[in-house]
């Protein structure tokens, strides 16, 4: 009787980059694919081969070799090189919705190119898996699904296969790898060697297996095609007859699959569990000066540039798709697990650094270019410059602005389109050389100075769109005042005082909630590597608030700022704080800013980091205790507790990493109670945990990471991951992250749960910030400019803020339509909700994340009909 069948699948897995570099795999990648074609092509029995799941690795091949595009072509439409759908084998928790989207799709249309992709969400390595994939997956027509890491039987199966769902009720059927995808590398052709490895992997494979089709990967990282796999397969059937061993693809095994469906296990939720593989929760904090840039171009894109170009392009001008591909690709070669994870040598660093300052000034400059194009366009106002506001949130929102103007004047007035004169502030002015703002200026011989004014406002801005004010120089301004007021920062939903030790209390006026000790820091050891933290087996926890504080107050007329500084002395090392000596420092300079009118308490610290092998947190402690922590992942949210208890068994149970309840979020994390409670907004701050009333009797605080600093890639025995390292064991002095890092985030307190308080809604309006341009008659480049035919105000959509949030706002990558994302932030209710467009709709199409109809009911107009919890719903709108 046949024990099992044995699929062994030829591929390679192929980290771009880790501690080599891109050009010293590629060097192996060139030399890999010659062999890899050769014998596709001469060998009609060696039938497939995988090359990864990443689109990304051909790219990097075609740089080289691109008159081999053909025969790559050849080999893909025969069904024999399987290539996608992925552009790079992405992370799953570090990076956004829209960056998973944008990789699944970009590395759809590379593959379409040379045939197929595979059909497959292949994620072989990566840490965690998202409770959101089978929705994303299903938004491409992928219903099945291949990992590595993150399953353990708490999940409720101790299957290898099994059906996982989304909470929208999307469905892929699920083939974990229990060891791995490099069990079958380098198979050896004698008894002796295959029994010492597989008389132990197969047995293991056999009774996680519903099926009993076993999977046998004939592959590892950058490894060269195994030229004796068939004379292995016969020495295989050789050794253990009771079992068939065939070459196959993934395919073949998810058919098997499938056909047995109706006794598959159903599963929901994240797999984020490091009991029989590591899952390195805490790589969330690692090199936060590129997780925060990282974050900053994703919602840069996504929430500004995308968005201000469609508005553009209904206004009449061109949509850059090359443009913003080109930006978007330079980010995902970082979205790899090592990449993104930040657990690569301190060159790939550098170069992953790199590749973001270069995206980053795309997309900053390409903002800046469609301001430009819009306003350029509108109609001139005799002797006045321009300022227009965009809002990309798709409701009306009344704000208190911060900008700068340039004027070549030392007084000025501001007036709206109905020549209603504007209240402003000025906070700060200075001069500046002509030459700075078009050195054609100073060519010609005129050297009067600039004034630049960093002013404050307060207006309405229409729903996606802008409006308009214009500014007559050398005429007087109504300009604010300030008023006398006590050392706190107050406005209409709360009172902050600032206590002596640096830290705030905040009252709620709404909830009545009162907020303690809010900012103290936490300094404490870091004797991990760049894949996890450890706490030192000699923890010196040491805080903030125990130091010379100075504190001053500064009220604006439209808003307040708390400014704290201290020198926190900390020590210089491991041993240092082992022998609870002090000789290196931390220095922190905070800013609290509490606008008139405002929900967001925004918080800006700027730290100076002079001291290795330590973590930095800010403590955010509530009045309460919660047994849950709510936090946003893709399209959604996702509720966690407070505590882990196999906190209590780990080690006992044999897990290979302790299941630290140090968790991910993209853009806010919320505790509450009955009554409501407070959320923080990050724009990259990714990490956090909520040290809980066991620790702490009478509330909950939620701990955000800063930053943690070590300085080396993997090391063995931490306290919280014993054994082996993880990576290899090299210095990476870079990653102590020494000097200045600016880290920004906002508190929000609520009334009631977060979905009735619109918490997700808000945390995008944090990340949305509106922006602002300053039309002046010079610019250092020139452009040609058109029929002045764009409105001073302008609005493309509005929604109500209640019910679905935006995700993204884009024109369709092959026709002349818009495409609208939205989704349901809730976990347990449906919604319906609808949009309202400035232009008539022509059509008004359901697609999925693929850009393709989807076969249903037509929606009227603008609905966007019952939205199932955590699911995103995308349409197509044409005018």
């Amino acid at each position: 009787m046949t024990t099992s069948r044995v699929h062994i699948t030829p591929h390679m897995h192929w980290d771009r980059e880790w501690y080599f570099t891109t050009e010293e795999s590629r060097i192996l990648l060139v030399n890999n694919m010659e062999e890899i074609m050769q014998r596709l092509e001469n060998d009609p029995d060696y039938k497939y081969y995988v090359l990864d799941g990443q689109t990304a690795v051909l790219e990097d091949y075609f740089a080289i070799k691109p008159e081999h595009k053909q025969r790559v072509k050849s080999l893909v439409e025969a069904g024999r090189l399987i290539i996608g759908p992925w552009y790079s084998q992405t992370d799953t928790m570090q990076v956004s919705g829209e960056s998973i989207v944008r990789n699944m799709m970009y590395g759809i249309r590379d593959c379409m190119e040379f045939g197929d992709a595979m059909k497959i969400g292949y994620l072989p390595d990566s840490f965690s898996m998202s409770s959101q994939l089978p929705m994303i997956y299903n938004g491409f027509g992928i219903d099945r699904a291949m990992f590595w890491r993150g399953c353990s039987e708490r999940h409720g199966t101790n299957k290898t296969e099994f059906l996982w769902q989304s909470n929208d009720g999307s469905q892929v059927t699920s083939q974990v790898l229990p060891l791995g995808y490099a069990i079958g590398k380098y198979l050896p052709e004698d008894e002796a060697g295959l029994r010492a490895r597989l008389d132990k992997y197969l047995p293991v494979l056999e009774k996680a297996s519903v099926t009993k089709d076993i999977l046998l990967p004939n592959g590892h990282d950058q490894m060269p095609i195994q030229d004796n796999i068939f004379e292995v397969m016969e020495k295989l059937r050789e050794v253990y007859p009771d079992r068939e061993f065939h070459m196959s693809r993934f395919e073949d095994v998810f058919e098997k699959i499938e056909a047995m469906s109706s006794e598959l296990d159903t599963i929901k939720g994240e797999f984020n569990d490091g009991k029989y593989m590591r899952v390195h929760r805490s790589i969330s904090s690692t090199r936060m000066d590129i997780k925060l840039i990282h974050a900053e171009i994703e919602n840069k894109i996504v929430n500004i540039l995308e968005p201000l170009a469609s508005i553009a392009w209904t206004l009449g001008f061109e949509y850059h798709h090359g443009l913003i591909e080109k930006m978007w690709k330079e980010s995902m070669k970082n979205h790899a697990h090592d990449s993104i994870g930040c657990c690569c040598s301190d060159k790939v660093h550098a170069e992953i650094l790199n590749r973001y300052v270069l995206a980053d000034d795309m997309a900053t400059n390409l903002i800046h270019f469609y301001k430009r194009k819009i306003v350029d366009h509108m109609p001139n106002r005799e002797g006045c410059d321009k300022l227009a506001m965009f809002n990309l949130s798709p409701y009306e929102r009344t704000e208190v602005i911060n900008t700068t103007i340039t004027i070549r004047a030392q007084e000025f007035s501001i007036v709206d389109e109905n020549d209603q004169t504007v209240d402003y502030f000025i906070s700060d002015k200075r001069e500046i050389d002509p030459g700075k703002v078009d050195r054609q200026i100073v060519h010609y011989g005129n050297y009067d100075p600039f004034m630049e004014f960093d002013i404050q406002i307060k207006q309405s801005v229409p729903a996606m769109g802008f409006k308009t004010l214009h500014i007559q120089a050398q005429a007087q301004g109504n300009l604010l005042t300030v008023e006398t007021k006590d050392d706190v920062l107050e406005n209409c939903f709360y009172r902050i005082d600032i206590n002596a030790n640096g830290t705030l209390n905040i009252h709620d006026k709404e909830s009545g909630h009162s907020y303690e000790q809010v900012l103290k820091l936490e300094e404490g050891s870091d004797d991990g590597d760049e894949y996890d933290y450890s706490p030192s087996r000699h923890e010196w926890l040491l805080y903030s608030s125990d130091n010379t504080v100075e504190t001053r107050v500064e009220h604006q007329a439209l808003q307040s700022i708390a400014h704290i500084q201290t020198r926190m002395p900390v020590p210089l090392n491991l041993q240092e704080r082992q022998d609870k000596v002090r000789s290196a420092y931390v220095d922190v300079q905070a800013q609290v800013v509490l606008k008139t009118d405002s929900r967001r308490i925004e918080v800006r610290i700027e730290l100076d980091n002079q001291a290795d092998d330590h973590r930095v947190r800010v403590l955010i402690p509530t009045p309460f205790i919660s047994k849950t922590v709510v936090a946003d992942n893709q399209f959604g949210c996702i509720t966690r507790p407070v505590d882990d208890a196999e906190m209590q068994n780990w080690e006992r149970d044999g897990w290979k990493e302790a299941p630290v309840p140090i968790y991910q979020l993209m853009n806010f994390a919320a505790l509450e109670n009955d009554i409501g409670g407070m959320a923080v907004f990050t724009n990259g701050l990714r990490e956090f945990e909520v040290i809980s009333s066991q620790k702490n009797q009478d509330k909950d605080t939620l701990a955000l990471t800063l930053f943690r600093s070590i300085g080396v890639l993997g090391k063995e025995e931490l306290l919280t991951r014993p054994g082996r390292p993880s990576g290899i064991k090299i210095p990476t002095p870079d990653s102590q992250m020494r000097g200045k890092l600016v880290c920004e985030f906002s508190l929000n307190g609520f009334n009631g749960n977060h979905i009735e308080a619109k918490v997700m809604a808000a945390a995008r309006d944090y990340v949305t910030p509106i922006h602002c341009y300053n039309k002046i008659p010079y610019n250092a480049m020139k452009l040609n400019v058109g029929k002045r035919s764009v409105p001073m105000s302008f609005s493309l959509l509005n929604k109500d803020a209640p019910g679905a949030v935006l995700s993204v706002l884009k024109k369709a990558e092959d026709e002349d339509a818009l495409i609208i994302r939205v989704y349901n932030p809730s976990e347990t209710h449906a919604l319906h909700d609808d949009i309202r467009f400035s232009h008539s709709l022509s059509d008004w199409t359901a697609t999925g994340l693929d850009e393709k109809p989807l076969e249903q009911e037509k929606q009227q107009a603008g609905s966007f009909g019952t939205i199932a919890p955590c699911q995103a719903k995308t349409f197509k709108a044409q005018f």
